[in-house]
């Protein structure tokens, strides 16, 4: 049995430590992304009734009110709340048919083939996601043009 730590050196295996760390680090891009968008947002809105209250001038106030809608836009066009949730998901999903792979466990047990085994079950999750992707896509492209 391998361990994660020893040197695995096959396709399969490069390949699916290069998904991991991708959907890693981009799911935790997107999440950062996704939180400065909301906090900006949340602090803007709550700046609105002080700068009236305070009689700031109204370009002011109405200058923040278009921000928020701005940042709320980029979110819907950028998709960074799904993308995170997607690529967070498929990262975990991903660790776990590693620890699969590496256990000799679940579909891995006995197989003829672990190795090629690996490299289906991989690309079949990546495959996936990026379908999914791509929908998400479709359907944030429709939304903004309105239909």
């Amino acid at each position: 049995m391998a361990t994660d730590t020893a040197p695995i050196d096959f396709p399969a295996w490069t390949r699916l430590q290069d998904q991991i760390a991708w959907y890693d680090a981009k799911s935790q891009a997107c999440q950062s992304r996704f939180k400065i968008l909301k906090i900006c947002q949340i602090v803007t809105a709550a700046a609105i009734p002080v700068a009236a209250g305070v009689s700031a001038p109204v370009w002011l106030v109405g200058g923040a009110g278009a921000l928020i809608v701005v940042l709320e836009g980029l979110q819907q066009l950028e998709q960074y709340q799904q993308n995170w949730t997607s690529y967070r998901s498929t990262c975990e999903q991903l660790k776990h048919e590693r620890f699969l792979f590496l256990a000799e466990a679940g579909p891995y047990r006995g197989a003829a083939d672990s190795h090629a085994l690996l490299a289906e079950r991989v690309e079949s999750l990546v495959s996936q996601e990026h379908a999914a992707w791509v929908g998400s896509r479709e359907e944030s492209s429709k939304k903004m043009a309105g239909g």
